[in-house]
């Protein structure tokens, strides 16, 4: 992955706290600003590829993110949650480009396995599966999460992914989707209900069919 060019490097502390800011250069700065964000990249290529499912597609995602860093640093406030700073503008970046191409990126292996992350975060909430369905969901076809997650719109599928695979408090997400929290509950609450909706229904069919072939 080949990531926007940046100056050269310059011997500064690599954080915000090690640092009297009122002081510190414009260079020095932009040099620590650098540093400290370059240690969520392999964080960051990991979100860009369970959301685009597509090795190259993710690699473009992470590099304008990064050039967008670059650009607006002076916006960031040392101090602050650079991580949830960064994720808000791969978050942009990727619904930008998703909606402009209007169709779902291709798949890649990879991918596949950070769906079924998705799917297992959907059985844990408090209203999930019925036991029964829960185990006729280990059974599931790739194909059938990836269909039930193809179903979520952008919006819905980044708050679950950010939420239950990520991790982020509704605080962070609501700041990284540049949403309120109440909206982000709201997509949340949709989200994994639709998710349990479609699943429940895949694996309802999968124990049924079990089920008649076992008394054959």
């Amino acid at each position: 992955m080949t990531l926007p060019s940046t100056p050269d490097e310059v011997d500064v502390p690599t954080t915000a706290d090690e640092v009297d800011l009122a002081t510190e250069s414009e260079t020095e700065r932009r040099a620590r600003f650098e540093a400290e964000a370059m240690q969520y990249l392999d964080q960051l290529y990991g979100a860009a590829l369970r959301m685009a499912r597509n090795p190259a597609d993710a690699e473009d995602v992470v590099q304008e993110t990064y050039a967008k860093a670059w650009a607006s640093f002076h916006q960031y406030t040392p101090g602050t949650n650079l991580k949830a700073w960064l994720y808000r503008i791969l978050t942009n970046t990727y619904i930008n480009s998703y909606r402009k191409r209007q169709r779902q990126p291709q798949t890649s292996d990879a991918g596949e396995v950070q769906d079924w992350q998705l799917a297992r975060a959907a059985e844990h909430t408090s209203s999930g599966l019925r036991s029964a369905e829960t185990e006729a969901l280990d059974r599931l076809p790739d194909s059938a999460v990836k269909d039930a997650l193809q179903q979520l719109s952008p919006d819905f599928r980044m708050a679950v992914y950010l939420a239950d695979v990520e991790g982020f408090a509704y605080k962070e997400i609501a700041e990284i989707m540049d949403t309120p929290i109440g909206t982000v509950m709201s997509r949340l609450n949709r989200a994994r209900k639709q998710l349990r909706g479609l699943l429940a229904d895949h694996a309802r069919e999968l124990g049924m069919a079990q089920t008649g072939s076992e008394h054959r």
